[in-house]
């Protein structure tokens, strides 16, 4: 687990010649990404450059940077990781600081490969086993970064069809003058990119977080247009999105191979594949074109006994470390099913709960009967929640406008879960892979039924609170009239959308209530919302988190069977819960879900941790939105004056349902959006 960051620049021998390596990717530009991803990595640092001339006559300098969480060998896993077609060469990479190490300079003729990468290979003993017996020579113990090396000359882009992993990664193969990116198919690990074009040459950049890239980005003087208006209003609508809102960067989408070949500096091509969990084959036969395509594999719907056989061996696979490791025990079914199978496992894994200290959103006394019933070790932790501090730290860090309030309870989890272990396992993906949200419900309801819903008379219902049933009806109400079902998932639902936009650019991507539910959330909520939350608030305090539900083998069986098996009798995680009564009472398992959650609305009244006070500077402040409104996003500031208002009114005593309503996520949204738009003003 770690930070990850790479810079490419190409310059044409016909514009004259190059500048030397050192100018032409100062040392400079790497400290900006170095410090970008510090946090990610506190156990090592190491950086690789090289140069290369192609057939086209273009001149090709690299650099990668790279941050170590030591978690599997920690001798012999040291980053980036070089090899020269006979041995590992960590002689061609050095520690910043210290004089740079030109690999062309030093080895100019060897076929070089050298990986940078974040995350882990759960299945690289297998993989080692296989490359040897293909006659590749291993040097480290156990390290899982050489299973990268040795399969990328072996396998090329069908490398990362073979691993089960999470992964960010990046690969320079002198040889073939060619740069690859990767990511893992459920997107728990981030890539983002820059591609920069200066006077003469191009310049190409990737990392693990946003900020270092932003601050590169404005070196070149990309600053007046640095906004796009229309993917900032989907921000806005809904939370979260797909890349960044500043028009510079791009995001690896997951489960994508990227490969930038570089024919001549002014068309680098990016071409890429991406995995496709309902049709896995078809991604193995876009890597290989040259072969006809495998006939399509007949998938077999989960029963318990093979549901229950993949959690087992996803949750054996993810408890391989070197390093203090435990189980992140909510109360509720997803991680009480990873905590089964560990009782059977590995029974002296310690299950840490975090005590939260708000009455109602404090889980632990349910986590320790579970982990009584399972018989797991069990630790209660104090998180220390310092609520309006660590939002003006976690947003910057970010580089991005997240709007999903649960980033806070979940920094505090993993800061308190610090303290005991440095691995981490979790329930993501649970609800997306086996229909455990409301919504997958309702998104399976006849075309008829949105017609029905469709009359819902929204405005007349109390929207006081916005947990009420009459709330989720008036929502359901919108929704079917308006944005269907990414209505649902919004923020800022398509009405309340046209209320704080005094132009609309950006929300326009509606669709039906009716869709297949659980794909979509895996390929838009669970990577760009659940997935980047955890990765933020765990790398922010160095916590390696893991995933068991997010093994590839189990993903694709999960989201190619069909609902009404996961769902029997229409019962949410219907499937899940039958194997978790192999280990649980059913009081246990059928408790109500509650999620990490925060009473934010009630803070807003309050000022818990100073989040009012937050609010209100910023919201009130003489220019909220700095640089938006050049850019073309228009906020109506009388309605955000008027959400302040009903919200207040809201949490005060009335007999009159229209006394109020909840904004609680709406304006912690828009808080978040301030606080972005003055971090991006302060790097221009």
């Amino acid at each position: 687990m770690c930070g990850i960051a790479g810079i490419i620049r190409l310059h044409d021998l016909r514009d004259g010649a190059p500048l030397p390596p050192l100018e032409s990717i100062p040392e400079e530009w790497l400290d900006v990404l170095d410090e970008s991803i510090r946090h990610r990595g506190p156990d090592g640092a190491g950086r690789f450059r090289d140069r290369s001339l192609n057939h086209d006559g273009i001149v090709i300098d690299v650099a990668l940077v790279h941050r170590r969480l030591s978690i599997i060998d920690h001798a012999g896993g040291h980053q980036p990781m070089v090899h020269d077609g006979e041995r590992l060469r960590p002689d061609l990479t050095y520690q910043p600081g210290q004089t740079p190490v030109l690999a062309h300079e030093v080895e100019p003729k060897k076929p070089l490969v050298a990986v940078a990468f974040n995350g882990c290979i759960y299945n690289h003993h297998e993989l080692r086993q296989e490359l040897e017996a293909k006659g590749h020579v291993f040097e480290t113990d156990h390290s899982d970064t050489e299973v990268l090396v040795h399969g990328w000359r072996e396998w090329q882009d069908e490398l990362f069809t073979r691993t089960d992993s999470m992964h960010a990664a990046l690969v320079w193969e002198r040889q073939a003058w060619g740069f690859a990116l990767a990511r893992d198919p459920a997107g728990e690990k981030p890539l983002y990119t820059r591609d920069i074009e200066s006077k003469h040459d191009r310049v190409f950049a990737a990392a693990s977080t946003v900020p270092g890239l932003v601050r590169l980005d404005r070196q070149f003087g990309a600053v007046s247009d640095a906004i796009d208006a229309r993917e900032l209003g989907w921000w806005i609508a809904m939370g979260s999105g797909e890349g960044s809102p500043d028009r510079s960067g791009e995001e690896v989408p997951p489960g994508e191979l990227q490969r930038l070949y570089i024919d001549n500096k002014k068309s680098p091509t990016v071409w890429g594949v991406q995995w496709d969990p309902l049709d896995p084959d078809e991604f193995a036969s876009k890597l290989s074109p040259e072969q006809s395509s495998p006939p399509p594999s007949q998938p077999k719907p989960l029963t318990i006994e093979k549901l229950d056989d993949l959690i087992a061996e996803s949750v054996a696979s993810r408890l391989a470390a070197d390093v203090p490791l435990g189980l992140l025990l909510s109360g509720g079914l997803d991680s009480a099913v990873i905590g089964a199978h560990i009782a059977r496992i590995a029974p002296d894994t310690i299950a840490i709960t975090v005590r939260m200290p708000i009455a109602g959103y404090d889980e632990s006394e349910k986590a320790a009967e579970t982990a009584q019933a399972l018989g797991l070790k069990h630790t209660v932790v104090e998180c220390e929640p310092n609520a309006a501090d660590d939002l003006l730290r976690l947003i910057p860090a970010l580089g991005l406008p997240f709007g999903d309030s649960s980033l806070l309870p979940t920094s505090w989890a993993c800061k308190a879960a610090r303290e005991s272990c440095k691995v981490l396992l979790g329930g993501d993906g649970g609800d997306e892979l086996f229909a455990g949200y409301e919504r997958h419900r309702i998104a399976r309801l006849p075309a008829i039924a949105q017609i029905a819903l469709a009359c819902i008379p929204s405005a007349c219902l109390d929207r006081r609170d916005s947990k009420s049933i009459s709330s989720k009806l008036a929502r359901l109400g919108v929704a079917a009239r308006g944005g269907g079902y990414e209505d649902l998932l919004a923020i800022f639902p398509s009405r309340d959308y046209e209320r704080l936009r005094t132009n609309l650019a950006g929300r326009t991507r509606f669709s039906r209530l009716r869709c297949d539910a659980r794909h979509r959330d895996f390929r838009d909520y669970l990577p760009y919302d659940l997935l980047r939350k955890t990765d933020t608030a765990s790398m922010a305090v160095a916590l390696e988190v893991r995933a068991p539900f997010l093994a590839r083998e189990l993903v694709e069986a999960a989201l190619r069977t069909p609902l009404d098996v996961l769902m029997p009798g229409g019962e949410r995680k219907g499937l899940l819960k039958q194997v978790a009564r192999k280990y649980l009472p059913d009081h246990i398992v059928d408790r109500p879900k509650q999620g990490f959650a925060i009473p934010i609305g009630e803070w807003f009244r309050t000022d818990f941790g100073s989040m009012r006070t937050l609010l209100y500077d910023h919201l009130e402040s003489s220019d909220p939105f700095p640089g938006l409104g050049e850019a073309g996003v228009n906020i109506n500031m009388d309605y955000v004056r008027r959400m302040l208002r009903e919200h207040d009114a809201a949490g005060e005593k009335s007999l009159n349902p229209w006394h109020g309503r909840d904004h609680s996520q709406r304006l912690y949204m828009l808080l978040v959006l301030s606080i972005w738009s003055k971090w991006l003003q302060t790097i221009r």
